[in-house]
């Protein structure tokens, strides 16, 4: 098995910044999609860099997580911009682009998009996936075309997936789908754990399942899904009280909170987690707590759609671990998303300091990992996977400070321009800010997405 050597300039390393890290890693798997790299040793002290090493200069993360993704979102970056509007006409634009993708148009798109977001340090991505079918509904010859090339469009773009493969089935409590959403649905809860039975984990990708909301899933049918995910031990999701809209529909069709319904059908859990979780009772956030079901905020996207703020910190308090995406990619900037989940705080309470700059990096990289199936990934240390990021400290951004401060610089300063290296498995995927597997990024993303828009 092969070894190789990095030499880190600065390493945080989960509550302090340490200088002259020398990693070793044994590298096996594809060359594509990340593999099984790990890391195997780690030292401190090293001043110099040891004889044949990969110097990265800068400062080395374990690599981030995007714990939640809608990939063909990317292609209403701005156009969504233009005028007003609410959550509600956003979708309508969203469903338009929904309809013009095929599997080789969206793996086109989601590379590009995966390849963006190898340039912000993004290692993994948890791609909330329910496209699944052709318009009009009728399964593609391979009914999972859509999902594969998701998984195949990672590892053209050299990272990570967990393809929460996504049970919609309902336009809303029941109603039957519109049009738009039938190539959504797989009509029954059983008819989609059949067809995401079909699906297989391989080196970079794991397989977990996720519920698209309550209004979207017949109550009576949440606790399949929430079955298939327990017996394979897989990560669930769902999107949680993002509207008060979807809290008073659901109080009006079966009196209680979106998220006392999950917990009657036993969705709530330890691998469960929740997206967003903006409109709480103080009884949904311990029952939340209660069961260490996870919080998954995506600040940008929250406030882009003017949804609101979530309790993060009162959340967190109550026993919620924090993990953090970048849902409909307005922006692709990690570091953003944990920087605005404390700004945003700020704003609410009119108090700072409700996460420290370590605390908030967790969130985006072990904490985001673990809410992906992957504990084992997010953490600088022997045994982790040889996941990391380096950015730089020399950046207008984030020139000044001393290395020291490099957790406040990256959480607080810092943007998805300033990686410099991104490596997944062992294997360089960003080197000096260049992808290695996708030569032209922004070509990609222009070209696939002119394809989608229509």
């Amino acid at each position: 098995m092969p070894v190789k050597t990095y030499w880190l300039e600065h390493a945080w390393l989960g509550t302090h910044v340490e200088p002259g890290v020398a990693l070793t890693v044994s590298i096996s798997g594809s060359a594509a999609g990340g593999g099984d790299g790990r890391i195997a040793t780690l030292r401190t002290g090293v001043e110099t860099p040891p004889p044949g090493a990969e110097v990265l200069r800068g400062l080395t993360l374990p690599g981030l997580a995007n714990a939640h993704s809608h990939a063909f979102h990317r292609a209403l970056r701005s156009l969504v911009q233009v005028g007003s509007g609410t959550f509600w006409t956003w979708r309508e634009f969203m469903y338009q682009v929904a309809q013009n993708l095929t599997p080789d148009t969206y793996f086109a798109l989601a590379r590009a998009v995966y390849a963006e977001m190898a340039l912000a340090g993004i290692t993994n991505v948890g791609e909330f996936h329910y496209v699944h079918h052709a318009p009009g509904g009728a399964p593609y010859s391979d009914p999972n075309a859509m999902g594969e090339a998701l998984i195949e469009a990672a590892a053209a773009a050299g990272i990570r997936i967990t393809l929460l493969d996504t049970a919609y089935l309902s336009s809303g409590f029941g109603g039957a789908p519109d049009h738009h959403q039938l190539r959504f649905s797989d009509g029954t809860a059983e008819a989609w754990a059949e067809r995401v039975s079909a699906l297989k984990p391989r080196g970079h990708a794991l397989i977990g399942a996720a519920i698209h909301s309550v209004r979207a899933v017949p109550a009576d049918q949440l606790g399949t899904v929430a079955r298939w995910a327990q017996e394979r031990r897989a990560p669930l999701h769902v999107h949680l009280s993002e509207q008060t809209a979807e809290n008073e529909a659901c109080q009006a069709a079966h009196g209680r909170t979106p998220t006392q319904l999950l917990a009657d059908h036993g969705v709530l859990g330890p691998r469960t987690t929740g997206v967003h979780n903006t409109h709480l009772t103080d009884g949904d956030i311990a029952l939340l707590g209660g069961t260490t079901t996870g919080t998954c905020m995506c600040p940008t996207t929250e406030r882009d759609l003017a949804d609101g703020i979530g309790p993060a910190p009162r959340l967190q308090h109550a026993g919620s671990p924090l993990s953090l995406g970048s849902d409909s990619h307005a922006v692709i900037d990690l570091l953003e998303e944990a920087r605005a989940m404390e700004l945003n705080e700020r704003l609410r309470s009119r108090t700072r300091g409700h996460w420290t700059a370590n605390a908030l990096l967790t969130a985006a990289t072990e904490d985001g990992h673990a809410a992906l199936g992957l504990p084992d990934a997010g953490r600088l240390e022997a045994g982790a996977l040889a996941d990391f990021t380096t950015i730089a400290l020399d950046s207008v951004r984030t020139a000044g400070p001393p290395a020291r401060l490099g957790a406040e610089t990256a959480a607080f300063a810092a943007t998805a321009s300033d990686v410099r290296h991104t490596v997944v498995g062992g294997r360089h995927v960003v080197r000096d800010g260049a992808h290695t597997l996708v030569p032209d990024v922004p070509s990609a993303l222009s070209e696939s997405i002119a394809a989608v828009r229509g």
